[in-house]
């Protein structure tokens, strides 16, 4: 590997050499112009390659100036009191709320958003609701792998009780019942449980947090792989369960609707006074733009999860996760509680991951047992690894990415190459490529590379960077008394 990084720095030397720019040179110049260089470099590469085969027009210049302006200035040195941190992060958050609005051509002056070569357009509504909930769940999962260092290999378990949660409390599962409270677009004479969704998200996480506290007090005292397979097996359970509930336990109590799953779900809504006072929407199901509210809903439970995530981080908890995932026994010998502390990280996880499932069974308006398999709790760990372990944003980055090859990049990606090596471009495939059959595999592909040339992830946290790159430089016993 260091071998392959010497060849590729060589060639680059001696790449900028050729145009009269070698090593000395470039190292005279100051930080600042060198990384102006090299952005722009990358901006101007980009430019092109999204004129030859993307889908161009001017916004991709846009782009390229937005993101120049971003990345170059030193703008925590630029403004006082410490403002500069909040730039970056706010133009990002300025950027994802108004996305609806720039995405699709408004009128004649906004030729919409450029396309990428390969991967085609950018993601549309519906896959961005999506991604912004694989968001929150890599951010819990995050919690429990990469702050407390415990390998949870059922995650998609507290998905599913959430999910199921807003199937029992916001639809018409039990019928004999009729209990209504304050929820949206559905009649007084309509039987079952139909709480507001506000209200069922809050319920999915104080359920799911207790869940995760009875099934981490007997189990988190294990470690390493050991704790894998038990997580595991706990994340088997519950699908199980919610496939053969219709008939729990063979007593004729239909708690899950089995195969056929829970539908439909109410959606979320702020009613009609509150509509009508403030001027929010009164049903998102109804709405014109529901999609966009939608979207903008889970953009505020990701900033949420994203808060409470940097907030306990830098919390004496969080403290206490992190030198429980360096060295478990040297955090016992200093007092930090390894129970208490491992059951927190769990409980914490485990409430964003249950509110996630909530929210993603409204925005279905059905929940089935199909939707919690083992391959989702594997999905969202290799957010977690090919992101970074530990850092916010780097696990923000790596859930958004597979989460769109998940739903639309790998579609994208065969339609290019069936138009450019295959029947649609008379090149070596007779037949069409299923790009999205392969998925998997693609990702087990991606990791692999990951965990070659960037083993602490793609956006690493300086502590694991500095684990990986510098490693623990002891000197040996031996060494030292001779």
């Amino acid at each position: 590997m260091r071998n392959l990084r010497g060849y590729v720095s060589r060639a680059w030397w001696s790449a900028l050499g050729a145009v009269g720019l070698p090593r000395e040179r470039w190292e005279s110049f100051d930080r600042l112009t060198r990384r102006a260089v090299i952005t722009a470099l990358w901006l101007v590469i980009g430019l092109v390659l999204v004129y030859i085969e993307g889908d161009w027009n001017w916004s991709a210049i846009l782009a390229a100036v937005v993101v120049f302006a971003l990345v170059v200035p030193p703008w925590r040195r630029l403004l006082p009191r410490g403002f500069g941190r909040f730039v970056v992060p706010g133009a990002v958050l300025l950027l994802a709320v108004f996305y609806p609005q720039y995405l699709s051509p408004n009128g004649s002056w906004w030729p919409g958003l450029f396309g990428w070569p390969i991967f085609g357009p950018f993601p549309a509504m519906d896959t961005m609701v999506v991604m912004m909930i694989f968001v929150m769940m890599a951010l819990g999962l995050n919690i429990v792998v990469g702050y407390a260092g415990l390998l949870d290999l059922g995650y998609v378990a507290f998905y599913a009780i959430g999910a199921y949660m807003a199937g029992w409390f916001a639809s018409s599962q039990f019928a004999s019942h009729k209990i209504h409270f304050g929820a949206v677009g559905v009649t007084d004479e309509l039987p079952g449980f139909h709480v507001s969704i506000w209200l069922v998200l809050v319920l999915a996480g104080i359920v799911t947090a207790f869940v995760g506290v009875v099934i981490g007090l007997p189990t988190l005292r294990l470690r390493g792989d050991y704790l894998a397979i038990v997580t595991l097996g706990f994340g088997e359970i519950i699908p199980q369960i919610a496939r053969n509930g219709d008939n729990l336990f063979g007593t004729g109590f239909n708690l899950t609707g089995g195969t056929q799953g829970l539908t439909p779900i109410d959606g979320p809504g702020f009613g009609s006074w509150l509509s009508a006072n403030l001027g929010l929407p009164e049903n998102y199901l109804t709405a014109a733009n529901q999609l966009n509210l939608f979207y903008w809903t889970a953009l505020v439970l990701v900033i949420f999860t994203a808060f409470c995530s940097l907030r306990l981080r830098d919390s004496r908890l969080g403290r206490a996760w992190i030198a429980i995932r360096e060295d478990e026994t040297a955090a016992a010998a200093m007092g930090v509680p390894l129970m208490k502390t491992k059951t927190w990280a769990y409980a914490t996880g485990a409430c964003f991951g249950g509110i996630a499932g909530a929210y993603y069974a409204s925005f279905k308006s059905a929940t089935f047992p199909d939707d919690f398999i083992f391959n989702i709790s594997v999905f969202i760990l290799c957010m977690v690894i090919l992101g970074g372990m530990g850092n916010i944003t780097g696990v923000i980055f790596g859930a958004m990415f597979l989460s769109y090859l998940d739903r639309e990049g790998l579609a994208n990606i065969g339609n290019w190459l069936n138009d450019h090596v295959g029947p649609g471009g008379a090149g070596v495939y007779n037949k069409p490529l299923d790009v999205p059959l392969y998925e998997f595999g693609i990702f087990g592909v991606i990791l692999v590379v990951v965990m070659l040339f960037r083993p602490e992830g793609l956006i690493p946290s300086g502590r694991r960077k500095a684990e990986f790159r510098e490693g623990v430089h002891d000197q040996p016993l031996y060494d030292a008394t001779h």
